[in-house]
């Protein structure tokens, strides 16, 4: 009988259960060891002997640093438990905007019999193996420990700075986001930025530079999509994917997708002004789109959190060519403050977000525009990047 290891007690190694029936998990937030409802036995991190295993599969989430990854010697990755069994599988990856692409891809093929799942919430233990296609959200963490999995599709959006602490610089973070075109085949295609071209692959490979590049390429008329900005990119590699596979362009179909909140969520508060709760954006490329958006209009920014180690030079030097005021939260908020300063940046140190709702409050013009879209992640003082928006939209509400 195989001995099998999950790293992690979490829903993606949990539902891996169903194909190891015997596994044990080891986590470390364990102290002492358990079984659970379900008869499995969990156990400390330190309770692991790699010479009593034959192998081990990680929750994505656990850096190469820790201390299971580093005593492994037989470690796949969830996707290459299922490399031998699955559909036609295309990958999303990228750092910005892979979940709404996601999404936009399945809304266009689910009539293709398509399932959606990965990163985007789904395990693959818990999608359907009969299923015609899978398209998942893939994320740097699983492509790292993957080996074995390729894609027949890949699209990548743009990389940008994220994650850094997690892979050690943005060298490996790139690597890793392009490790899967190196091995795909021929006939297999990967659709890439630019940046990327020229890289080694025997699949085909189609790269773009802009919005522009993929509407040419794919032969889609942007004037009839009602998506503007990133969320356009989106909607344009999704139906790229759609083109590819089907030669079909729908217009209908894509504009009739609705975008999740907490992306450039516009609301208006009782003296309608309008406030924008983009807490999604956890890293600078996103904060930076957002700003384009809203290139137009003076923007109050509401910026901080847990930057997760990223050089934030790049977005004040954006900011140097906005209209713009900051008003600075979280745990980098000191760091924030002080490139500000630097970049004779207008700002303003806030106690947290309720206390930059109000100062927003009593500056705020009609004319102008409240904006959440932070750099960084929550989880520095909120339990996700969603209760930090539901926060933000409970109090403008709230704003008389």
């Amino acid at each position: 009988m195989q001995r099998v290891s999950l790293f992690g007690y979490g829903k993606t190694t949990k539902t891996l259960t169903k194909i190891f029936p015997n596994a044990v998990f080891y986590d470390d937030k364990v102290v002492k060891p358990f079984t659970d409802d379900n008869g499995f036995k969990v156990k400390p991190s330190s309770d692991f002997n790699p010479n009593y295993s034959d192998l081990e599969i990680p929750s994505p989430g656990i850096p190469p640093s820790n201390s299971l990854i580093m005593k492994a010697k037989n470690l796949i990755s969830e996707y290459d438990c299922f490399a031998k069994n699955a559909p036609l599988t295309i990958w999303i990856s990228g750092t910005n905007g892979k979940t709404t692409t996601t999404q936009m891809m399945q809304h266009l093929l689910q009539d293709k019999g398509s399932e959606a799942g990965g990163n985007i919430g789904t395990p693959l233990a818990d999608l359907n193996q009969n299923a015609d296609m899978w398209i998942l959200e893939t994320s740097s963490f699983t492509m790292h420990y993957t080996n074995i999995a390729l894609p027949n599709i890949y699209v990548l959006l743009p990389i940008n700075p994220d994650h850094l602490s997690w892979h050690g610089s943005m060298d490996e973070y790139v690597k890793a986001k392009l490790k899967p075109i190196e091995s795909m085949k021929e006939g297999e295609v990967a659709i890439v930025p630019s940046d990327y071209k020229n890289i080694k692959t025997s699949a085909h490979v189609i790269h773009y530079e802009d919005v522009n590049d993929l509407a040419s390429y794919f032969e889609i008329d942007t004037a009839k999509v009602d998506f503007k900005g990133a969320f356009l990119a989106d909607a344009l590699l999704a139906m790229a994917v759609d083109k590819i596979l089907f030669d079909r362009v729908d217009y209908e179909k894509i504009n009739s997708f609705v975008l999740d909140p907490h992306r450039q969520e516009e609301l208006r508060d009782s003296k309608n002004r309008l406030w924008v709760n983009d807490t999604k954006a956890t890293n600078i490329d996103a904060t930076i789109a957002a700003l384009d958006r809203y290139k137009e209009s003076h923007v109050h920014l509401i910026l901080g959190g847990d930057d997760k180690g990223v050089d934030l030079n790049e977005l004040f030097e954006y900011l140097q060519n906005c209209s713009v005021k900051i008003y600075n939260i979280g745990s980098n908020k000191d760091r924030l403050s002080k490139l500000a300063q630097e970049y004779k940046i207008s700002f303003e140190l806030c106690k947290n977000l309720a206390d930059a709702i109000s100062k927003i409050d009593n500056n705020l013009k009609e004319n102008e525009v409240a904006l959440l879209s932070p750099a960084a992640a929550s989880l520095d003082e909120f339990s996700s990047y969603a209760q930090r928006g539901d926060e933000f939209k409970a109090a403008v509400q709230n704003i008389s």
